[in-house]
C-alpha cells in the first residue's frame, strides 16, 4: 500500500479524465481506496428527499491528479516560530 502525499486542503490539478486541466483544493481523502474529492471536479447530481436535487463532487483516483501547492500545517509553523523565539532569548 502506498502512502498518500496529498492531504485535505492541498491544491491539485487533474491530469487525466474528463475534467483534465481543472484545479481545485482537496475536500476529502479516502486513503484505503486511494481516491480524493476535489472542489469543482467530477460534479454529480444527487437527489435527496429533504433537499431535492443537489450538486456534489465525486471521488476521483489519486493517480489522476498532481500536486500544485502543498498546505503547511499551522502547528508546524507555530513550532518553528517558538524555536526561533527561544533561541533569540537564550543569546
Amino acid at each position: 500500500m502506498h502512502k498518500l502525499r496529498i492531504k485535505k486542503g492541498d491544491k491539485v490539478q487533474v491530469i487525466a479524465g474528463q475534467d483534465k486541466g481543472k484545479k481545485g483544493s482537496v475536500l476529502a481523502v479516502n486513503p484505503t481506496a486511494m481516491k480524493i474529492k476535489i472542489e469543482g471536479v467530477k460534479v454529480m447530481t444527487h437527489y435527496d428527499k429533504k433537499d431535492g436535487l443537489l450538486k456534489k463532487e465525486g471521488f476521483i483516483d489519486y493517480s489522476n491528479v498532481k500536486l500544485v501547492e502543498k498546505v503547511v500545517a499551522k502547528a508546524a509553523k507555530e513550532k518553528k516560530a517558538t524555536v526561533k523565539k527561544t533561541a533569540a532569548k537564550s543569546k
